[in-house]
C-alpha cells in the first residue's frame, strides 16, 4: 500500500488508477496535499474523487493546482466559462457513436498536448456511462525489447482531421447538444515522438491512439496501418485497462501523457452530463 500523508488511497486494479479519501476539492487545498495528490497521478495514472460538491469555478480552481488550464479547440466552451467544457448526452439520443466513444488521448494533435484532464459527474446514467482508461506505461514495457528500440526513434503525425475535419466523425452536428464545430484548421499535422518520456518518473510512454496518431512520419497512411492497429489493439489490452463506474459527484482526474481512454456508449434512455477541463501541457519528448 502507498504511503500518503495527507489522504488515503485505495487502488483500483494492478494497472492503476486510485480512490483519493479524505480530499474536499471545493476548498483550498495547501502544499502538502497538491505535491501528494501529483504524486498519486503520475504513479496511477487517474486519480478519483467521490461525494464531490463543486461549482464550474472550484471545479477550475482545483485543476490549476496541477497548472494552467488549457480551452478545448473545435467545442463550444460552458457559457461564461471558456476553460470548460460540458459533454451533454440527452436521453433521447440514440447514436451509434457518442462523445469521447474511440480510444484517444486527449488533444494530442497539439504541439504541446494537455497534461491531464479534470472530469466532474453532474448527472450519471443509473446504468452504464463508464469510463476506462489504459496505462500506456505498462504497454510500452509490454513490448519487446526489440521493437521498443524500433519505436524509440520513430515520430508519429498527429492530426484532429477525422474527429473535427470538414469530413471527420463530427461534421455533420449529430452531437448538437455539444455544438461541435468541423473546421479546415483540423486538418494540420503535428509530429511527436512515438515513445515519450514521462518528466516527472523517468517511465517510457506509447504515445499512439486510434483518433489522433495517424501516421508515421515520412510515411503514407497506408503504408503506417499495419504497424499502428497492432500499436493500439495492443495498449488496449485487459490487464493494462482501469475501469470506473460514475457516481453523481464523481471527480476525476487523469495524466494525458500516460493514459488513454473511451467513453463507454451503453446508456440508452439516460441523461449523463459531464464538466470537462484540462490542463496545459509541454512538448512530448523521448529521453533516452
Amino acid at each position: 500500500m502507498d504511503r500518503f500523508k495527507a489522504f488515503e488511497v485505495n487502488l483500483l486494479c494492478g494497472a492503476g488508477g486510485a480512490e483519493i479519501s479524505g480530499v474536499d476539492a471545493s476548498r483550498p487545498l495547501g502544499a502538502e496535499v497538491v505535491a501528494e495528490l501529483r504524486r498519486a497521478l503520475a504513479e496511477h495514472c487517474v486519480i478519483f474523487l467521490r461525494g464531490q460538491d463543486l461549482t464550474p469555478e472550484q471545479q477550475k480552481t482545483f485543476a490549476r493546482h496541477f497548472g494552467p488550464l488549457a480551452q478545448t479547440p473545435f467545442i463550444k466552451s460552458l457559457e461564461g466559462h471558456p476553460e470548460m467544457m460540458r459533454i451533454i448526452r440527452e436521453p433521447q439520443e440514440a447514436k451509434k457513436l457518442n462523445f469521447g466513444g474511440r480510444w484517444h488521448s486527449d488533444m494530442t494533435f497539439s504541439p504541446e498536448p494537455v497534461l491531464g484532464t479534470c472530469l466532474y459527474a453532474r448527472e450519471s446514467p443509473a446504468v452504464g456511462g463508464d469510463t476506462i482508461w489504459t496505462n500506456q506505461m505498462l504497454a510500452f514495457e509490454a513490448l519487446s525489447p526489440a521493437l521498443q528500440k524500433t519505436l524509440e526513434r520513430l515520430r508519429v503525425m498527429h492530426s484532429a482531421k477525422r474527429s473535427y475535419g470538414p469530413q471527420g466523425t463530427y461534421a455533420d452536428d449529430d452531437l448538437k447538444s455539444m455544438r461541435i464545430k468541423a473546421s479546415e484548421a483540423a486538418l494540420k499535422e503535428q509530429a511527436h515522438p512515438c515513445i515519450r518520456t514521462h518528466p516527472d518518473t523517468g517511465r517510457k510512454i506509447l504515445f499512439v491512439n486510434w483518433v489522433y496518431a495517424i501516421r508515421f512520419e515520412g510515411m503514407t497512411e497506408e503504408e503506417s496501418a499495419p504497424l499502428l492497429d497492432f500499436l493500439n489493439r495492443h495498449s488496449q489490452r485487459p490487464e493494462f485497462q482501469i475501469r470506473f463506474r460514475w457516481r453523481q459527484g464523481s471527480l476525476a482526474l487523469w495524466d494525458n501523457r500516460s493514459t488513454q481512454h473511451i467513453a463507454v456508449n451503453d446508456y440508452p434512455g439516460y441523461r449523463r452530463v459531464m464538466d470537462r477541463v484540462t490542463i496545459a501541457g509541454d512538448k512530448p519528448f523521448f529521453g533516452g
